[in-house]
């Protein structure tokens, strides 16, 4: 026998509720993705042209080298996730006014995952600033060889 409570159905959430739920899980993964990838092409780009210049391998090596060291930079900018989301609540980015039947319906979790895949692929092309200043370094130091 199903209670009274049971037989209610949920209403889905609407399309605003949806964008909040969007833009909640969007708006950390961008800090998150500037910053990984920042960080990453940042001490990578060191990390090559010290290491790889000191011990003389060659470029692939190199980026072997900095793949390897990658895992290490990652669990270095995901320790700041929690930076990032602490900041966007201080900026006002409030948790989506839902039920917790609405929470767990498709279109919500799917409104989370494209929220996030989007924020962190933005944060990613954002982060790729450092590239702008890394050319004239390597055109020297290939010069050199």
């Amino acid at each position: 026998i199903l209670t009274s409570l049971e037989k209610l159905e949920v209403a889905p959430p609407s399309p605003g509720q949806l964008r909040h739920v969007f833009f909640h899980n969007a708006l950390p993964f961008v800090g998150f993705g500037f910053l990984d990838n920042a960080i990453m092409i940042a001490a990578g780009t060191q990390i090559e042209l010290s290491i790889g210049v000191v011990l003389g391998i060659s470029t692939m090596a190199g980026k072997y080298w900095q793949i390897q060291n990658s895992f290490f930079l990652f669990s270095c900018s995901s320790s700041l996730a929690g930076y990032v989301e602490a900041l966007a609540s201080r900026l006002g980015l409030s948790i989506p006014d839902l039920t917790p039947k609405q929470a767990d319906m498709w279109q919500t979790r799917l409104s989370a995952h494209l929220g996030k895949a989007i924020g962190v692929t933005i944060g990613c092309i954002l982060g790729m600033f450092p590239l702008l200043f890394f050319g004239d370094e390597e055109e020297k130091l290939e010069e050199k060889n």
